[in-house]
């Protein structure tokens, strides 16, 4: 693996697991597709270093067991503006 994919894997990883960030937001962040987010974080973090990739896995467990919240927000936002 090239170097520069191992320091942006980390540094994924690392604002992942001190921000709490979604894998999404992540993307956006580091200005790089949700797919290479992905990629990154389920597959080469385990390769390069699998205690955090460990804690990474927490993080987005806990995203993807609050999402369906986080859409129901989102969705409350959206008609509470429509209506004024």
């Amino acid at each position: 693996m090239k170097d520069y994919i191992e320091e942006r894997v980390l540094e994924l990883a690392r604002y992942i697991v001190e921000t709490g960030a979604t894998v999404r937001s992540t993307a956006a962040k580091f200005r790089v597709s949700k797919s290479t987010v992905h990629k990154d974080i389920t597959e080469r973090l385990h390769e390069i270093n699998p205690g955090l990739a460990a804690e990474v896995k927490e993080v987005l467990d806990n995203n993807k067991a609050e999402r369906h919240i986080r859409g129901g927000l989102a969705t409350r936002e959206k008609y509470l503006h429509k209506k004024r």
